[in-house]
């Protein structure tokens, strides 16, 4: 494993995201499984589509665990990790607002803030492949 292969470092995570940081609540151990898991997502080997500089890889997991940890949170508390713009009492009706992403992956990544500024970095990463404009070739045009 190289010196720019992303690891785990507890200190380091809870100073960038202190809604984690009670050792009881959010155990070292736990954390760790979160971020581990994080990497089915997130491939460590750094290839494509991606292209992160090694500290935007460590905070792409880094934020990947973050959001697994908000997400869990909210499931084991029964809170659904959705938008609720409305309800009603009497024969019970929800309104939920529509995920503000076009795939399944963008709207999960949407319910936590911690996501969502995942989401936003792999915009940044991406590689998004190349456009080859279509050129004039009639006689004269160059």
């Amino acid at each position: 494993m190289s010196s720019t292969t992303p690891v785990y470092d507890d200190v380091n995570f809870r100073n960038q995201f202190p809604a984690f940081e009670n050792t009881t609540l959010f155990p070292p151990a736990q954390l760790e499984a979160w971020w581990t898991m994080g990497t089915a997502y997130i491939n460590i080997d750094n290839q494509y589509p991606w292209n992160f500089k090694t500290k935007q890889l460590q905070l792409a997991i880094d934020l990947m665990c973050a959001h697994l940890a908000a997400s869990f949170t909210l499931i084991n508390n029964g809170i659904p990790s959705v938008i609720v713009t409305g309800t009603t009492e009497g024969t019970v009706q929800v309104s939920m607002e529509p995920p503000p992403t076009t795939t399944a992956f963008g709207w999960w990544l949407a319910t936590t803030p911690y996501g969502s500024q995942l989401r936003a970095l792999l915009r940044v990463v991406a590689n998004v492949g190349f456009y080859v404009p279509r050129f004039n070739t009639s006689p004269g045009y160059w």
